[in-house]
């Protein structure tokens, strides 16, 4: 821009003393200026612990942002990534390939219900998502139903951060500030309710009519014009919402009725954190896509991949051998260093059965986190899993601000936790000992005993 003074890269004193400078980064779903005057930071990870800057060890309540599955610091995902950064550092996805991708995709079906065996890669949740919103709208026209291009969502629903994502998606802060989004999107009703299911422990009693609602729109719009339906089997990070008993296998009923595809967003309860592969496995609903990321790589190196059902794969594979099936894809697609590190990641997982171990530990933590009831301003308790939620009675005038405050004086007290709203969300590494649940709950307790 005219009247700027040049400046040379590198040679501002201010880009060599990080913590010195911490304007330049825009921080993601962070109150910037708040941490900029008081910053929490992580300078290195082991097992279940950060360490801040400070020197102290924070115990990590949230596997970083639900994705340290395998605890941190794991040598064996380490020397993966290093051995193939030094053997194939990149390798394009488009028209090529390379032994690993194969080799992962081969391992991961295997984790899959029978049916669903084929997976693209992508490099985040977000991306998932809108690659399984493509997949679905464009199968609806390989298979000759081109009408078939609306999407329905879940309200509080959150599917990443990307346009097709938001829109599908139904937490407001996150789609007021970004215009109209894609059209043809419509939301049927949340299953919050916690007049009827207050403190449930693992799924509440009440709610199933409400995937009923799916018929309202289809009512309105015709089915003929509904493409595919997304929602979380447990809504995340919109604070843990567990679905009542019955309602996703009636969702999966009326998308059969219809003829509508059942998009399961598993980028949080993938690898582990019900107690089960899969959510799909614990609930016993089969989808037609499921979205991932996260645990696939627990967290080591950015990965996504979208599972899909054979048919859905079969219905691109037409035309002459030299066309390209799907025009979609990413140049960081199945990675080569990604890649390594899901391989890896897998051999953890298998070797120390922490795909399973969540279904042992899950009635302490359900014990434990329900022995917070009765404290002040907690007004809901929610669990499933290795996933707990604590839903505060937010201060007038000033939402969010009280559960806040308790993730401020937790990371002070050595824990880190994550909050959502004037909701307290957890869902620890699958290595986590009783000892350290113990933890949690006890630091808890006394931050919410004298939280105002």
């Amino acid at each position: 821009m005219a009247g700027m003074e040049a400046r040379k890269p590198g040679t501002d004193s201010r880009t060599r003393v990080a913590t010195n400078n911490l304007e330049a980064f825009w921080m993601p779903f962070t109150a910037n200026r708040q941490f900029k005057k008081a910053p929490r930071m992580l300078v290195a990870a082991e097992g279940m612990y950060y360490r801040s800057a400070d020197g102290r060890k924070v115990l990590d309540a949230t596997a970083g942002l639900w994705c340290c599955n395998a605890g941190h610091g794991r040598q064996k995902i380490v020397d993966a990534v290093a051995s193939q950064v030094k053997e194939l550092d990149y390798a394009p996805a488009f028209q090529m390939g390379h032994p690993k991708a194969f080799e992962l995709a081969a391992r991961l079906v295997t984790y899959m219900p029978l049916g669903i065996d084929h997976v693209f890669f992508t490099n985040s949740g977000s991306e998932s998502v809108e690659t399984a919103l493509k997949i679905a709208i464009a199968y609806q026209r390989a298979r000759g139903e081109g009408t078939r291009f609306r999407l329905i969502g879940r309200e509080r629903g959150y599917h990443g951060v990307n346009f097709g994502g938001i829109s599908v998606g139904g937490i407001p802060t996150n789609r007021k500030f970004f215009g109209t989004m894609l059209t043809g999107v419509d939301h049927i009703r949340h299953t919050h309710d916690i007049a009827r299911n207050a403190f449930s422990k693992g799924q509440p009693q009440h709610g199933a009519e409400l995937a009923d609602d799916l018929e309202r729109l289809v009512a309105l719009h015709d089915a003929s014009t509904i493409a595919a339906v997304i929602v979380e089997p447990v809504a995340g990070s919109t604070g843990v919402l567990i679905p009542p008993k019955g309602y996703l296998e009636r969702l999966r009923a009326i998308c059969d009725k219809h003829g509508i595809l059942l998009i399961f967003d598993e980028v949080i309860t993938g690898f582990g954190r019900m107690g089960t592969p899969f959510a799909t496995d614990y609930y016993g609903v089969v989808p037609d896509m499921i979205t991932t990321a996260k645990g696939i790589t627990s967290g080591v190196i950015p990965m996504g991949a979208v599972f899909v059902k054979k048919e859905i794969y079969d219905a691109f594979m037409n035309g002459p051998d030299h066309m390209i099936e799907l025009f979609h894809g990413y140049t960081y697609s199945a990675h080569p260093v990604a890649s390594a590190a899901g391989l890896a990641t897998l051999d953890i997982y298998e070797e120390e059965g922490l795909l399973t171990r969540g279904a042992e530990l899950a009635p302490y933590w359900e014990e434990r986190l329900h022995g917070l009831r009765g404290l002040p301003h907690v007004i809901d308790i929610r669990n499933s899993g290795l996933i707990g939620a604590i839903e505060l009675e937010p201060i007038a005038g000033s939402p969010t601000k009280r559960a806040f405050t308790a993730f401020l004086e937790a990371f002070e007290k050595n824990l880190m936790i994550r909050t959502t709203g004037d909701i307290i969300a957890m869902s620890p590494p699958l290595i986590i000992e009783k000892s350290e649940i113990d933890q949690i709950f006890d630091t808890l307790t006394g931050i919410l005993k004298n939280l105002a």
